[in-house]
């Protein structure tokens, strides 16, 4: 089954005091490149991610946000510089000596002090927000991968169609193509028997003639090879692998084969079905820029 590129997941996990909260974005890209935007305190496990993400995701640029649930309002908790607080006791006493008045310092006074308490990011515990990260990340990617091969199954369908317009117009190229060297053979004919009131004519040189013109004009090789082009794009759907950058080179194949078809083309309903095959070969095109 075809996955599109694009997708969005979330995920949320706890593990001990860890309570981490992942969201996962994808839109095309040519190959996998993955940005993973976190906070300080959770930057050694972007390893973690970008290995977790490579494992399941093949292609597509892939943005990833790691945020840590905070158990206080503000996301912030008091800590305690015991040592810059003993500092300013030590200060305060020596100063009391000094001037000769009593020791009267509070703890109030001494907790009041420029950073002696001081807000601060909690303390992370590594190995439990690494099982948090996951955790929450599997979700978001399960998520993601849900609505990936949603959009995928539309695309495939889409892609199914256009490929069964396109065999329909290689049929129709087949058929048209022989009909070229008949009404080439009849004008050819009729221009020899206007020459032949005047002269003689050779019957070997008009069969020589048209037999160049049907040999320069031949489009069966090109349209065997468009068909079985097209027999490799629709095993490409049904595989179910990421087969995005496959198609797009058929695609490619696919474009030269019209192309030599439209240069070889000497018949104006063929030269018509070149440019249907062209439009409808830019529009397989644009859907696979879609798919993983």
């Amino acid at each position: 089954m075809l996955r599109s590129m694009t997708g969005f997941g979330a995920g949320r996990a706890t593990v001990e005091s860890e309570e981490i909260a992942v969201e996962i974005r994808s839109v095309n890209h040519k190959f996998c490149e993955i940005k993973v935007r976190s906070s300080r305190e959770l930057a050694t496990l972007e390893p973690l991610v970008l290995k977790l993400v490579k494992e399941r995701v093949a292609r597509g640029a892939i943005d990833v946000s790691l945020k840590r649930a905070s158990r206080t309002a503000g996301g912030l908790v008091p800590t305690v510089d015991v040592h810059l607080a003993r500092e300013y006791r030590r200060a305060f006493s020596e100063l009391a000596a000094a001037i000769g008045v009593p020791d009267e310092i509070a703890l109030r006074d001494v907790a009041l002090q420029p950073n002696v308490i001081r807000l601060d990011e909690p303390e992370v515990s590594l190995d439990s927000a690494a099982r948090a990260v996951e955790q929450a990340l599997g979700t978001a990617i399960d998520a993601l991968t849900a609505m990936r091969v949603k959009e995928g199954v539309a695309l495939g369908a889409d892609l199914s169609h256009r490929l069964a317009l396109v065999a329909t117009l290689v049929g129709e190229v087949r058929a048209i193509a022989p009909k070229t060297v008949d009404e080439y053979k009849k004008r050819l004919e009729e221009r020899i028997a206007e020459l032949a009131r005047t002269g003689t004519v050779d019957p070997q040189r008009i069969a020589q003639e048209v037999a160049f013109f049907a040999d320069r004009t031949d489009v069966a090789e090109e349209m065997t090879r468009l068909a079985s082009h097209l027999d490799q794009f629709r095993a490409l759907i049904a595989s179910g692998e990421p087969a995005g950058r496959k198609m797009d080179f058929l695609v490619q194949e696919m474009h030269r084969e019209v192309n030599t078809t439209g240069s070889k083309s000497q018949h104006p309903e063929l030269s018509h079905r070149v440019v249907q095959l062209k439009a409808e070969l830019e529009r397989i095109r644009e859907q696979v820029q879609n798919i993983e």
